[in-house]
């Protein structure tokens, strides 16, 4: 018998794959959306936001609906709890320290041309290039990391969930124009890192914190292709020198065997990294089963098994003082 009760794998694997749908869904609705409402110039960044509107309210009517989740958004990753500006902040400074490892060679073996605007009004679309980094990466994480990947923890496990969601998103890149096995591999790895992340931490703020500032700080900071798209920076205008497997070449670090084996050597960093993370949020939680337990009676059991039994201390009894009669005291006066 089909069992689709709340709780069930089978349940949990409908889910996940209605999620996905559901992503793919709300990507052709957003890119014929904002081409629809906005001019070329102006697109890119408006249908990344229409994205994120569509995916984080739609998952949310999905746990609201099929979970009964009381706070729906918080659940698929984004919960405002105390630190959280801090586990972003985090995970930029790991995004850019992946980035800089893997551009500093690129700049020692060949160099990089950079060219740099000095106009005002450039400025401020540095500010909408930053704006699309962030709105993009953040549609990533939750369709890669949110409530799909969630469903399919329940439905295959933690780790099973973690191949296979790094399959699927290598799978979904593989759509860029330009791919490689090299850039297959390079998804693959940063995958398993923003998996591990999320694990380690039950949200995804890190995560989110380390895809933006490994593809913003390329992009803005160096003027670098990232994903064979290039031209993000309005300020930065960047041209790589060297052979291929350094460079990328147009299709940008995601193409390098470079940056797959530094990003598979930052899981265990970012492992080490999040451990408080890790100790407060995923420590199990100790429910009482309402089972009274007399806490000294064990411990005192648990003592005399150790050291044996005690006898009670002896009874010491005190005797009253008595003061002598008045007629004691005159029948022996004091000896002169």
């Amino acid at each position: 018998m089909t069992d689709l009760t709340p709780g069930s794998r089978l349940r949990a694997y409908l889910l996940f794959v209605l999620a996905v749908f559901y992503y793919f869904l709300a990507r052709s609705l957003a890119h014929h959306g904002a081409q629809g409402l906005v001019g070329d110039l102006w697109s890119p960044l408006l249908e990344q936001a229409m994205l994120v509107f569509l995916l984080l309210f739609g998952y949310a009517a999905m746990g609201f609906w099929f979970q009964h989740q009381l706070h729906p958004v918080s659940a698929q990753g984004l919960p405002r709890r105390s630190g959280f500006p801090g586990e972003f902040g985090l995970g930029l400074a790991a995004g850019w320290g992946i980035a800089l490892v893997c551009v500093l060679p690129m700049a020692v073996a060949g160099g990089i041309a950079v060219a740099l605007t000095g106009r005002l009004d450039e400025w401020g679309w540095l500010l909408s290039d930053a704006a699309f980094f962030a709105l993009a990466t953040l549609a990533e994480e939750i369709a890669f990391r949110g409530y799909a990947f969630q469903r399919f923890i329940e439905a295959v496990g933690p780790l099973g969930a973690a191949l296979g969601f790094s399959a699927y998103y290598a799978i979904v890149q593989q759509l860029m124009p330009g791919s490689s096995r090299a850039s297959f591999a390079v998804s693959i790895a940063l995958g398993l890192l923003l998996s591990t992340t999320y694990l380690r931490t039950r949200a995804l703020w890190v995560g989110w914190g380390l895809n933006f500032g490994w593809k913003a700080s390329r992009a803005l900071l160096f003027g670098l292709a990232v994903s064979g798209l290039s031209g993000h920076s309005s300020i930065v205008i960047g041209d790589p020198m060297g052979p291929f497997w350094l460079t990328g070449g147009g299709f940008g670090l995601d193409g390098t065997w470079i940056a797959f084996f530094v990003i598979l050597a930052a899981i265990p960093i970012l492992w080490r990294l999040t451990r408080d993370l890790d100790f407060r949020y995923n420590a199990p939680v100790l429910v009482a089963a309402g089972i009274p337990v007399d806490l000294d009676a064990a411990a005192r059991a648990q003592h005399e098994e150790a050291m044996g039994p005690s006898a009670p201390p002896p009874l010491v009894q005190i005797a009253p003082v008595t003061s002598p009669q008045p007629e004691q005291v005159k029948e022996n006066p004091p000896a002169e």
